[in-house]
C-alpha cells in the first residue's frame, strides 16, 4: 500500500495555451495509504486519465507523481506495483476462475501453499468459492467482472487498487451487493482503493472521500455529508442529490438578499456582503410555510411527481425555478396554486464566481 501525491496537469496535444487545451488542469492532491477515494464526474471530466496517471498508462505532461516519497513518474505500472481493475472484465477465458485468481500470484513466483490460500480468502469474499473450478469461458457477465474484481484485490503487496467503472456490466441488484463487499473488503484488508465512477451513488456509499471532478478540474474533495451539505462550487451542488441544488440569483445590501422580486433577511449568523450571488438550497430542506413567513418566497406550483417514497414539487416565480422534497401527503397540490417556500435558513449557501462564501 502506498500514499499516493499528484502535482501535476496534463494536456494530449502539445503546447497547451487555455484550459480548454487539457485533459487535466494542474492540480494538487493526496490519497491516504489505506484510504478509500471515489472519482466521481460526468463523462470526459478527466476521470479516467487521472487514473490512468496514477497507475502508469499515462505520463502527466507536467509535474509529477511519487508513491510514499518517492517520485515514480517514468516507471511502469508493473514497477509501481499497481492493480488496475477496467471496465469490462479482463480475464483468461480458457483458465478456472481458481487459475486466473491465482495468475498474478503466479507471475510474482509465490509459493503454491500461500497462493492457494490467498485465492481462496478472495474468492470467500466475492462468492465465488463455488465456482473456482469451472472454466471463465461459461460464466455470465457479472461472474467474470467478479474475477477481474478478484485478480485485482488478491496481491496482498499491492500499492493500491485502481476501479475504472468496474461495475457496468453488472446488472443493479448485484452492483449493490459488489459496491457493499468492496467496502467490506477495504475495512478487511486495508488497501487503498481508487474508485471511478460517474454514478454518485456508487461514489458516495463506497469511498470514505470523493473527489468531484468538471471539464478537468477537481472542485472539491471530501465525503458524503460534506458534498451534500455545503458543496463548495456550483457543479458540486447540481451533481450531487436528485433532484441536485437550488440556484437563485440575487443580490444582497448586508442585510437582505432580494431574489425573484422579493427580500428575504439574511439568517441570523451569517454575513453577505453588499454584491449580486447565488442563494443554493437543497430541495431536501425548502419546506412548505405560511404566508408571509421570513425567509420565504410566493411561487406558483408547476409540477408535482408522486415517487412513492416522497412528492418531487416544482414552482416557479419569474424565471426562478425552486424544487422540494416533501412528505408523501403533499400530492394535494395542484398545478397553478401559490405554496409559499422556505428557501432561507441554517442550510442555505451562498455562492459567488461558482465558488460558496462565508
Amino acid at each position: 500500500m502506498a500514499r499516493i501525491e499528484l502535482d501535476l496537469a496534463h494536456a494530449y496535444r502539445p503546447h497547451p495555451q487555455q484550459d480548454s487545451d487539457y485533459a487535466l488542469l494542474p492540480l494538487k492532491m493526496t490519497f491516504e495509504d489505506g484510504g478509500a477515494y471515489a472519482l466521481l464526474g460526468p463523462s470526459g471530466c478527466g476521470k479516467t486519465t487521472l487514473l490512468n496517471i496514477m497507475s502508469g498508462l499515462v505520463t502527466p505532461s507536467q509535474g509529477g507523481v511519487t508513491f510514499d516519497g518517492q517520485d515514480v513518474t517514468q516507471r511502469t505500472p508493473q514497477q509501481r506495483n499497481i492493480a488496475q481493475v477496467f471496465q469490462f472484465p479482463v480475464i483468461y477465458d480458457t483458465m478456472t476462475v481458481a487459475e486466473n485468481l491465482a495468475f498474478p500470484l503466479r507471475n510474482r513466483k509465490m509459493p503454491a501453499a500461500q497462493i492457494k490460500q490467498r485465492v481462496g480468502v478472495i474468492a470467500d469474499m466475492l462468492e465465488l468459492s463455488d465456482q473456482l473450478h469451472q472454466r471463465a469461458a461459461n460464466l455470465a457477465a457479472d461472474a467474470k467482472q467478479k474475477i477481474s474484481l478478484g485478480r485485482g484485490l488478491v496481491r496482498p503487496d499491492v500499492s493500491a487498487v485502481l476501479f475504472d467503472e468496474p461495475l457496468t456490466v453488472i446488472d443493479p441488484h448485484l452492483k449493490w451487493q459488489l459496491r457493499r463487499k468492496l467496502k467490506q473488503i477495504h475495512h478487511e484488508l486495508k488497501l487503498t482503493l481508487i474508485y471511478v465512477t460517474h454514478d454518485q451513488v456508487e461514489a458516495l456509499t463506497f469511498a470514505e472521500q470523493v473527489v468531484v471532478m468538471t471539464r478537468g478540474r477537481a472542485v472539491q474533495v471530501g465525503s458524503a455529508a460534506d458534498l451534500f451539505e455545503r458543496p463548495s462550487h456550483t457543479f458540486v451542488g447540481h451533481f450531487i442529490g436528485s433532484p441536485g441544488m437550488n440556484f437563485l440569483l440575487g443580490r444582497s445590501n448586508g442585510q437582505a438578499f432580494e431574489t425573484a422580486g422579493m427580500t428575504l433577511p439574511i439568517p441570523r449568523g451569517k454575513e453577505l456582503p453588499t454584491g449580486e450571488y447565488k442563494l443554493g438550497v437543497r430541495p431536501e430542506y425548502v419546506t412548505l410555510t405560511e404566508a408571509n413567513a421570513p425567509g420565504a418566497l410566493a411561487m406558483a406550483v408547476s409540477q408535482v411527481q408522486d415517487v412513492g417514497t416522497h412528492v418531487i414539487l416544482s414552482a416557479t416565480r419569474g424565471g426562478a425555478l425552486v424544487k422540494a422534497r416533501l412528505a408523501p401527503d403533499s400530492t394535494q397540490l395542484i398545478v397553478g396554486d401559490t405554496v409559499w417556500l422556505q428557501v432561507m435558513g441554517e442550510h442555505t449557501c451562498f455562492y459567488k464566481d461558482e465558488t460558496i462564501v462565508g
